[in-house]
């Protein structure tokens, strides 16, 4: 099961800067640095799906609230893009002394800029995706543009971001000013994947255009139609995750360990995948699985535990029994929704218990909703269907485990 921290390093500005590192179930097969949006911060909705997406590929995220923005110390008054890529360069920092430093940089609209401005001076990196990245980092400044009068002339000002209030000096400007990426995309040296919707009402389709010609092959375009700036769709944020997962696969990504191949005979194959104590590879003819055990008792969660596997198939199989039988009787069962869980318990007055046998036995609890206009008479009758599918009756009856050698290995 994936893991979140939350984790504290030195900014740009000597300030005490927030982070929540998201780790993959097992080994990190690669590792990356998220950088948020103008004004935003790490826990927004697109960052946090985001890391969280990419830990399902095996990548560790970090993502961090930059100088004077979200649980980070010090004053957003004090910080220019500058200090963003200073931010990210100790970020990076902190991943390389404490976990690995990073293969991947994903950067989010000015965040999308300052990565591709900071990939210079990190030459861990491997490759680089933006989503809704500008190609001037002078492009915030039409956030807040009927105040640039007033902060030339008076050297500061407060203006309403997203609804709230921040100060910015002129010394912001004059940093942005004129500072265009497309020179850094071209001197990039290294895959680069910009992801942009066409409806971006904050930063036009046209940024992407010039970033995509400025830079140099290998380089990407994906369209994120219909998105808007910030991701708000959960369906956009995971698409734009699973894109950039896919992509760095073939620049950042460790090989993941291969499964076995598929028993001629059709018998299911589990193999330790040499991760961790317990993580194994389950094979069933061409259906490739993980089982492993909780973190609790040493595993990575990588995959259900044994005995959630076997309660699966419980589960699946009194699922699709009542299903054949309400098909073939012409019942109104519209879904079936089986939850069981395993426990030992003592067996209480157990008559069937053998002379000299434990008489703590296996509890599976298996709760049964069923959704249709069934009268009682055909909910008690597919209860009592459910007692007569073949796994549950497997675990009733006396079962015969043969093991032998396998010769080769």
């Amino acid at each position: 099961m994936a893991r979140s921290e939350r984790v504290e390093f030195d900014g740009a500005l000597g300030e005490t800067l927030a982070a929540r590192l998201e780790l993959p179930a097992g080994p990190p097969r690669a590792h990356a640095l998220f950088a948020h949006c103008f004004s935003c911060s790490k826990d927004i909705l697109a960052a946090s799906r985001i890391a969280r997406r990419l830990t399902r590929a095996g990548i560790a995220v970090l993502r961090f609230d930059f100088t004077g923005l979200g649980q980070s110390d010090g004053d957003f008054a004090n910080t220019n893009f500058s200090s963003n890529i200073e931010d990210l360069i100790a970020a990076a920092r902190y991943m390389a002394d404490h976990h690995a430093a990073p293969d991947l940089l994903v950067g989010h609209s000015l965040g999308g800029a300052a990565v591709i401005a900071a990939a210079a001076q990190l030459p861990s990196v491997k490759a680089v995706a933006t989503i809704g990245a500008p190609a001037d980092a002078d492009h915030v400044t039409q956030q807040f543009a009927a105040s640039l009068d007033a902060i030339a002339r008076d050297g500061t000002a407060e203006v309403s971001l997203s609804g709230r209030p921040f100060t910015i000096k002129k010394q912001f400007l004059d940093d942005i000013a004129g500072r265009t990426l497309e020179d850094a995309a071209a001197g990039l040296r290294r895959p680069l994947l910009i992801l942009h919707s066409p409806t971006d009402a904050i930063v036009g389709i046209d940024n992407a255009s010039r970033l995509f010609l400025a830079a140099k092959h290998p380089k990407s375009f994906v369209s994120l139609d219909d998105a808007d700036h910030l991701l708000r769709g959960e369906r956009d944020a995971l698409y734009a995750a699973d894109v950039i997962a896919s992509w760095a696969a073939r620049y950042v990504l460790a090989p993941a360990p291969a499964a076995p191949r598929p028993d001629p005979s059709g018998a299911v194959v589990v193999r330790e995948t040499g991760r961790g104590k317990f993580e194994n590879h389950v094979v069933d003819g061409d259906h490739v699985l993980l089982a492993d055990e909780p973190v609790s008792v040493g595993g990575f969660d990588a995959g259900p535990s044994p005995y959630g596997f076997l309660s699966a198939a419980l589960g699946a199989c009194t699922s699709m029994t009542l299903r054949m039988y309400a098909d073939r009787k012409d019942l109104p069962l519209d879904r079936v929704t089986v939850t069981t869980s395993h426990t030992k318990g003592h067996a209480e007055d157990c008559e069937a218990c053998l002379e000299g046998q434990e008489r703590n036995v296996d509890i599976f609890e298996r709760e049964i909703l069923l959704e249709g206009a069934l009268d009682a008479a055909q909910t008690a009758r597919l209860l009592e269907i459910a007692d007569k599918c073949p796994v549950h009756r497997t675990l009733h009856n006396p079962v015969v485990v043969r093991t032998r050698l396998k010769d080769g290995g």
